[in-house]
């Protein structure tokens, strides 16, 4: 046994059920011990791409996703998928090879520090140089990424590192352990009674439910909690979801382009649930929210209690447990919900989606709200929906946000476009009896667009709407509003056919133009064997040349 095998049982060991992978410098002994030991390599054509994989299976599944690329420029491209994670706060494991490490620092081929480029955006990050050290660090790396706030690690293993022989692996090296992020922390009780009083007295208070719920499973609890306080839930934007049904207590997203109800500056409880703050809820700072408002505050990471600002009561426990909990300690003050709050904020949400669900206008040309409207229907409790795109995700989470469950998936709180085909076939990989749509813009597609290729030879059929007005929509928008029309500049594209591209790909094009056409085409892309892509030209943006 070598040091790739022992690397490999250990991944096996940790759950994880396939690597995302772009072939290179260092990996050969790697890719061997996979085909010899069954562990599934999903090689991609862009390094970049192979990490979004990794990480959207991660942010899925809430286990440890793993991409190993080669050394050097593969290390750096695949880099991007990390800082995702890091801004996200996802467990992703990145595995790089590289030459001997016994000629580092000798002018090796692609001789890099690569634990110091990856450092600053990673949990923990280290380089293995000997095998017989494998299986500690991988459980290091894994325990990392895991634990509290979930977030990215990485590890260097050079080439001979994985091909040192070990001999016969000793008892204890390889023990079982998970690779499933599990918060289990149970809350501080003089904490939660503080808590309590303050919600109780609350007349106004509103419930900021972040990435933390979702990594915590306390979907149920927190519609449980919101129900029995009459307290509306917002979630940041690009935050994993934990509302996983249609709700009158949610009231959608907070922090997007596209504005919001006024609730966040008039609540005077404001209860963050596994949520950071950050400019999505205004800092925490007035005028964003009021003067006097109160934060309460339950994370299970301890650091992130305190991150920008002092809560008026933190409580350090898992989510799920601390809902509970406070939901418990009110029960006991024979609390009572005021529901007019409820019904006022219900009201000011109505009153702002009002422009998002007026009737479509007449086509052509098709709009982004056409595309929702043809996409609604599919978004049941199966459909894995993953949103890629600026201008046309405004329209999803305006338009289609009467709840915001766990499988659905969005950029992340980076707000980068272009990994949403990278994660359509992590999504089929991770759930492969599921349906999967991916809304994409065609700015956000161009970046990934070949691993329709990758979709194909990996049999992992699922569905890409694509918006296409022919700009980056989100730019024009601001361009003209700052600028007027002569500022709109570097920010509209050319004409692709896109269905074309597709096809030449491997996978199934088709182009649509009018609204009835676009539910008819997702319904038959649902049945194919291959990925499938929609090209929806819609209205172009910004003025034309």
């Amino acid at each position: 046994m070598n040091g790739a095998d022992l690397l490999v049982r250990q991944l096996r060991q940790h759950g994880v059920e396939f690597v995302t992978t772009l072939s290179g410098n260092g990996l050969n002994p790697f890719y061997e011990a996979c085909r010899t030991a069954g562990l599934r390599l999903v090689d991609f054509r862009n390094e970049q791409a192979a990490a979004f994989a990794a990480d959207a299976a991660a942010r899925l599944t809430r286990r440890i996703g793993v991409c190993a690329v080669s050394a050097a420029v593969g290390h750096a491209n695949a880099l991007i998928g990390v800082v995702n994670a890091w801004f996200d706060g996802a467990p992703l494991l990145l595995i790089t090879g590289s030459s001997a490490h016994s000629r580092t620092d000798m002018g090796k081929f692609q001789d890099l520090d690569q634990v110091a480029l990856a450092a600053p955006v990673c949990k923990y990050a280290r380089l293995v140089d000997r095998p017989e050290r494998i299986p500690f660090y991988v459980h290091e790396a894994i325990g990392r990424a895991t634990s509290g706030r979930p977030g990215p690690v990485h590890l260097t293993i050079p080439s001979d590192v994985l091909a040192g022989d070990i001999g016969a692996i000793l008892p204890g090296q390889v023990t079982m352990a998970s690779g499933e992020v599990r918060p289990r922390a149970t809350a501080d009780p003089e904490a939660i009674d503080t808590a309590a009083d303050l919600i109780a007295h609350a007349r106004q208070p509103l419930i900021v439910a972040g990435s933390g719920a979702f990594y915590a499973r306390a979907d149920g609890t927190l519609g449980e909690f919101a129900a029995t306080t009459a307290m509306p839930i917002v979630v940041p934007i690009w935050d994993r979801g934990a509302v996983s049904r249609a709700s009158e207590h949610f009231l959608g997203v907070i922090g997007a382009a596209s504005g919001g109800p006024r609730l966040l500056p008039d609540a005077d409880l404001i209860l963050l649930v596994g949520a950071r703050i950050d400019y999505r809820v205004a800092y925490a700072e007035p005028p964003g929210i009021r003067p006097d408002a109160r934060i309460v505050r339950i994370d299970v990471e301890a650091s992130e209690l305190r991150q920008v600002r002092e809560p008026d009561v933190a409580i350090l426990a898992d989510p799920k447990s601390a809902l509970i909990a406070l939901g418990e300690a009110l029960a006991r003050r024979g609390f009572t919900p005021r529901r007019d709050w409820l019904a006022e904020a219900r009201r000011r949400d109505r009153e702002f989606r009002q422009r998002w669900h007026e009737p479509a206008p007449a086509a052509p040309p098709l709009t982004g709200r056409h595309v929702v409207d043809g996409l609604r229907p599919f978004l049941d409790d199966r459909t894995l929906f993953l949103i890629d795109g600026g201008n046309i995700g405004q329209w999803a989470h305006m338009a289609l946000a009467d709840r915001y469950p766990g499988h659905w998936l969005t950029c992340g709180a980076s707000g980068v476009v272009g990994w949403g085909i990278a994660g359509g076939i992590a999504a089929r990989l991770a759930y492969p009896d599921r349906p999967v749509i991916v809304l994409s813009g065609d700015g956000a597609i161009a970046f990934g667009l070949v691993e329709l290729e990758t979709a194909v030879r990996h049999g992992t059929p699922f569905v890409v709407v694509l918006a296409d007005d022919r700009a980056w929509g989100s730019v024009v928008s601001g361009q003209l509003e700052t600028y007027g029309p002569a500022g709109v500049v570097a920010s509209r594209m050319g004409p692709v056919d896109y269905a074309k591209v597709a096809e030449g790909l491997g996978a199934l094009g088709t182009r649509v133009e009018r609204p009835e056409e676009i539910a008819a085409a997702i319904r038959a892309a649902l049945t194919a064997d291959r990925p499938t892509l929609i090209h929806v030209p819609i209205a172009v943006g910004g003025p034309a040349d």
